[in-house]
């Protein structure tokens, strides 16, 4: 039997569905409101509320936008040679956050997963090679996690964008900055040495 109040286990379940909360961050969470005030409670269902209105996705590179175009894609001053695809939003959001890209990007929402039923057509890549169709893109950087199904959306992407003529390039993988050798994984170990280059 809960202890708490039938509102309060409410809450704590809808915060538990939210990634990376277990329950008992989700109940600090559920506390920590319970306190703030009717205002603060307000703002923030008001400021949920809007993202779920206002948010959708830009016509041209699918990131998340309140227009019909994203601040990226609407920027004049972005490199528009240089294409870097993306699986989601966040991952475009730690790339722009180096203040290093100055290029535009692709999101395909989603990386190719046959076991979960995840094929080349549920992904935004048809819309990726319209988009390369019409012209002007030198490069795509193709930036999807190092993972099975990021490593297989690389190579079906290189496989059907090669044949357009444009050059294709894979974001390095290997040892982080500031890491020791000895504590590095395998399979990190080796893609470092594979993606070895000359200084």
């Amino acid at each position: 039997m809960s202890t708490y109040t039938p509102a309060v286990e409410d809450l704590i379940a809808k915060l538990t569905q939210l990634p990376g909360i277990g329950k008992k961050t989700a109940a600090r969470l559920a506390f920590y409101i319970l306190q703030s005030s009717h205002e603060d409670a307000q703002a923030l269902a008001r400021s949920i509320l809007r993202v779920k209105e206002r948010i959708g996705l830009c016509r041209m590179c699918f990131n998340i936008a309140e227009d019909d175009m994203c601040v990226i894609c609407r920027n004049s001053q972005r490199d528009r040679s240089l294409l870097c695809v993306v699986e989601d939003p966040s991952d475009l959001m730690a790339i722009e956050s180096t203040g290093i890209f100055k290029g535009l990007y692709h999101v395909l929402h989603g990386a190719i997963a046959p076991l979960e039923g995840i094929g080349p057509q549920e992904l935004k890549i048809a819309q990726l090679l319209e988009r390369l169709s019409q012209g002007g893109i030198k490069e795509v950087i193709i930036a999807t996690n190092p993972t099975i199904e990021g490593d297989a959306t690389a190579l079906y992407l290189a496989k059907v964008v090669k044949p357009m003529g444009i050059t294709v390039t894979r974001i390095a993988q290997g040892i982080p900055a500031g890491g020791d050798i000895e504590y590095v994984d395998i399979k990190t170990m080796s893609r470092s040495l594979e993606g070895r280059r000359e200084v």
